[in-house]
This record gives C-alpha cells, sequence and structure tokens, in this order.
C-alpha cells in the first residue's frame, strides 16, 4: 500500500496548494493561509474521524501531513505565479486526491465497523469537506453545492467498490479500479460540462 500512501500525500499536497492558492487571492496574511491550506488538506479526515470518533485523528498520527502541507505552502509563496496556470495539473492531483481521500474514508468506515451506506458517506466527507471548509472560511460557495459534478463522483467509485466487492477482487485492484473511476467521472464531467439538475420550480405546481 506504499504507492496508495503516496498518492494520499500527493493529494494532500495539491489540496494544501489549492488552499492556499485561494487564501493568497483573498489576500490573507502569512497565518491564514496556512490555516486555510490545513483545512484543505486534511479538514475532510479530520471531520470524518471526530464523527466516527477515531483516535489518532489523520494529521495527529503522522506527522508527514504537516510537513507536506507546509511544503505546499512555501512551494505556492515561492511559485504562486508558475503555479496558478497550471489548472490541468492541479485538476489532475485534486481529481486523484478526491478519489483516495474517498476509498481510504470508506475503508476506515468499514474497519470501525459502519454499516456500509454510512462508510460511503464517510469517504465522501473525507473528499469534499476539506474544500467545504475552506470556501466556507473565505466566503465562497462550496463546488459541492454548484453545479460540477464532484460529491457525484465520489459516489460512483464507493459504489463500484462494494460492487467488486461481491467477487472477490484482490483488494489492491479493487482499490484501483474504484479510483479510477473517480477519477473517470470527474474528468468527463469537466470535459464534457455534465450537470447535475437544478430545482427552479416546482415539480408538481398547483394551478
Amino acid at each position: 500500500m506504499k504507492v496508495i500512501y503516496f498518492i494520499d500525500m500527493a493529494g494532500t499536497f495539491a489540496f494544501a496548494i489549492s488552499g492556499a492558492l485561494v487564501a493568497m487571492k483573498k489576500e490573507f496574511d502569512v497565518f491564514g493561509v496556512i490555516i486555510i491550506a490545513f483545512v484543505t488538506a486534511v479538514g475532510g479526515g479530520m471531520l470524518r474521524d471526530v464523527l466516527i470518533n477515531a483516535h489518532p485523528i489523520n494529521w495527529i498520527g503522522d506527522i508527514n501531513y504537516i510537513w507536506v502541507i507546509l511544503s505546499a505552502v512555501l512551494v505556492t509563496f515561492l511559485f504562486r505565479t508558475r503555479i496558478a496556470p497550471l489548472r490541468k495539473t492541479m485538476f489532475l492531483f485534486d481529481t486523484i486526491g478526491i478519489s483516495v481521500f474517498t476509498l481510504l474514508g470508506l475503508q476506515k468506515g468499514l474497519s470501525f465497523n459502519l454499516h456500509p451506506f454510512v462508510a460511503l458517506v464517510m469517504g465522501m466527507v473525507s473528499a469534499v469537506f476539506g474544500g467545504v471548509i475552506r470556501d466556507v472560511l473565505t466566503r465562497r460557495v462550496p463546488l459541492i453545492f454548484m453545479k460540477e459534478i464532484y460529491a457525484s463522483a465520489c459516489l460512483a467509485g464507493g459504489l463500484v467498490y462494494f460492487l467488486l466487492q461481491e467477487f472477490n477482487i484482490d483488494g489492491n485492484i479493487q482499490f484501483i479500479i474504484s479510483a479510477a473511476v473517480i477519477v473517470v467521472v470527474r474528468t468527463l464531467a469537466v470535459v464534457r460540462e455534465w450537470e447535475l439538475p437544478k430545482i427552479n420550480r416546482d415539480i408538481f405546481s398547483i394551478r
């Protein structure tokens, strides 16, 4: 699982950079940038661990999360003008990150004997709520409440994970296929501009 751990750290790095970029755009001071980068990177996993009473909480049990986040902030400070235009690269890391965070959160939920549906929700919390916390703190509408397919991609990957579980597939292969589903769904949603339907009026209107 060393590869999964490396991808987890790469996703954390990408999330931290995205948080730092938002904070800098809002003209936060150094401390504010670090805090926003931190909650973006590990806020979802921290919320998950609090909800399921898992200890130690993700970043407390592994100091590497802190070093990765601080490194991401430093890189953003030094190379902001070069990083900001790399939207495609950051999108790739972000997408891979949410795929890994979703499945790691799901697996952790299952290890705590949660109902599969609740474990899936915990996986989605791990993947998307760091961004939600970031957006709330920086006064932006959270991405998952807007038109883009984001949390739905995590849901699709989680469902595939459970489906593959029924066929007794090797755990690593099961993880990789499920993560790939999230990456593909998220990527296609952005490229093809897929949207979830909006509720603009009553479905059954009374005249």
